[in-house]
């Protein structure tokens, strides 16, 4: 595999530690769930890296067929809802929505080992359609967690120099609000949910990232906040700011307050810092309204913010996949529902 394609898949995938071509991996990817009024959910994200990541928005209708992965014994499963998907590179979904208001975000956690001894001879998962795998299917984050903690799955996905994997962490949001982390830790899969769980980035893995969370609140926001883009001072000031904004019904006003705390624990765009390597500029950022079933893209060098609205996508059996190229269109704004157009699925890079 060359460096330009390894690079590639890195980035497609939660940024990956590339340790084996001397590329450092990008520790910058930041979750927060906004709470408001009249069931209003708006699940946030950024995601950064050194490069821009060609990332195209395709969606899938009821009734496709799926495969886990392209070695023996792979699962296979139709899906039961259609969902809006973040495809990198056109080869892995990053993250999706699907029409009951369910989203799920990966993000970048270097201390995830997926793989244990006692996961050999499981059902292989590609990390390429490990989003699609859950988001087909259910509904509700319990749904999902149900699933996982049965680990019927070997999880996995391109490896470069040495063996080096993509290292992510999940977090996961229902149209009622409840949310659960997904991490793994030496093949064993720790899961934490509740409807307080509103902020993630990435190391430490959540245990240790939540103590440090809990002291902050004891500190208190109002007079000092940690102020840097490393993992736990973003997480840090995104909860500060998601527990103490207005809560409101209203879907553009909602949309205005989550994009601005995600603005602030963005990493300003081609900033970099030469002592730490591992610090990346945000892309893109990402806002799934979960009530309203609208799914918004912002990449940081277009000139604004746009959605696709799954309630006018023709979503039934049969009916063709959708992409939004979003390298070619660039200057759309607002509903770009109808700038979607039929389109062959992409071809996992399992």
């Amino acid at each position: 595999m060359n460096k330009k394609k390894s690079l590639a898949i890195a980035a497609l995938f939660g940024l990956t530690s590339l340790t084996g071509l001397g590329i450092q991996q990008a520790d910058a990817c930041s979750r927060v769930v906004y709470v408001g009024d009249d069931s209003l959910r708006i699940v946030g994200r950024s995601l950064d890296w050194k490069t821009p990541i060609p990332t195209n928005l395709y969606v899938y209708p009821r009734g496709f067929k799926h495969v886990s992965s392209d070695q023996p014994g792979a699962l296979t499963w139709t899906s039961k809802y259609g969902a809006v998907y973040a495809v990198g590179y056109d080869g892995g979904i990053t993250e999706g929505m699907n029409e009951k208001g369910l989203v799920i975000n990966g993000l970048f956690c270097k201390g995830t080992v997926y793989n244990n001894p006692k996961t050999n001879g499981r059902p292989p998962m590609s990390l390429a359609v490990f989003v699609a795998w859950m988001l087909d299917r259910f509904e509700t984050t319990d749904q999902v967690v149900a699933l996982l903690k049965e680990g019927n799955f070997s999880i996995g996905g391109a490896t470069f120099d040495g063996g080096t994997v993509s290292a992510l962490h999940w977090g996961i949001t229902d149209a009622q609000g409840n949310t659960a982390y997904v991490e793994f830790n030496n093949g064993n899969i720790n899961i934490y949910q509740g409807e307080d769980l509103r902020v993630l980035t990435n190391d430490p893995q959540w245990p240790q990232m939540e103590a440090i969370i809990n002291y902050w609140r004891g500190v208190g926001g109002q007079n000092m906040l940690p102020g840097t883009v490393k993992s736990p001072d973003r997480a840090v000031r995104a909860d500060y700011f998601v527990h103490h904004v207005k809560p409101t019904g209203d879907a553009d006003l909602g949309l205005s307050i989550i994009r601005s705390i995600l603005f602030n624990v963005s990493v300003p765009y081609t900033y970099t810092i030469e002592t730490e390597p591992n610090v990346s500029s945000t892309q893109w950022r990402s806002f799934a309204n979960l009530r309203d079933k609208r799914y918004y893209f912002d990449i940081v060098t277009n000139m604004g913010i746009y959605y696709i609205d799954l309630n006018k996508v023709n979503l039934k059996p049969g009916a063709p996949v959708m992409k939004l190229n979003t390298s070619v269109i660039t200057d759309i704004l607002g509903d770009v529902t109808m700038c979607l157009t039929p389109s062959k699925p992409f071809t996992p890079m399992y």
